[in-house]
């Protein structure tokens, strides 16, 4: 998924004066998702797994380099309703996201003696180009099925999973690190 949120709005949130030091942020995301477990391919598997997992471990690598030297930062990592979830649709992309989870905390507890906090936000199905497919007819009963679940009973919104961001990377979330924070509309607790 993407955010799409006002990039010099969330400057303008980081960069006011109080959060000077800590306004150093990563948000990471790489969207790619491809096929299931019958028909998946081993490149495809690889494409998927370098693009999701390797992707956020290599860019957090350059980030935190920058931020131990001067002793803070802010990395945000995006997993997914999959990191907690199995899919038979796209194990890949499940398997990665599940990873970034687990890569969040181990790089939170190396990270945090350098006043580092390293998060991750787990949107929940929020209205994307890489979920229209899933708002059409053709995927009306998984569509039914995801409207169920979530409490809410609606899609969420790119702007509502940017908040958590703003959040994540404010001074109010200074004692915060290690976590994953689910923006699904309440659809992991049923």
């Amino acid at each position: 998924m993407q955010l799409c949120y006002d990039c010099r709005r969330l400057s303008e949130v980081l960069t006011n004066g109080r959060t000077a030091c800590c306004s150093r942020l990563r948000v990471q995301n790489a969207e790619h998702c491809i096929g299931n477990f019958d028909s998946l391919h081993v490149f495809d598997w690889d494409s998927v797994i370098a693009t999701q997992r390797n992707s956020v471990f290599l860019l957090s690598k350059i980030a935190a380099t920058s931020m131990v030297a001067r002793k803070c930062g802010k990395i945000i990592n995006l997993g997914s309703m999959y990191s907690y979830f199995g899919s038979g649709f796209i194990p890949s992309y499940s398997a990665a996201k599940g990873a970034i989870i687990q890569l969040t905390k181990s790089m939170a507890i190396e990270l945090a003696p350098h006043n580092i906090q390293v998060n991750a936000i787990a949107p929940g199905w929020i209205e994307t180009d890489m979920t229209a497919p899933v708002r059409t007819p053709d995927f009306k009963a998984m569509h039914d099925e995801v409207m169920a679940r979530t409490p809410a009973g609606r899609w969420g919104q790119s702007e509502e999973v940017a908040g958590t961001a703003v959040y994540l990377a404010s001074r109010a979330s200074q004692f915060v690190t290690g976590e994953t924070i689910r923006v699904d509309g309440g659809y992991a607790i049923r």
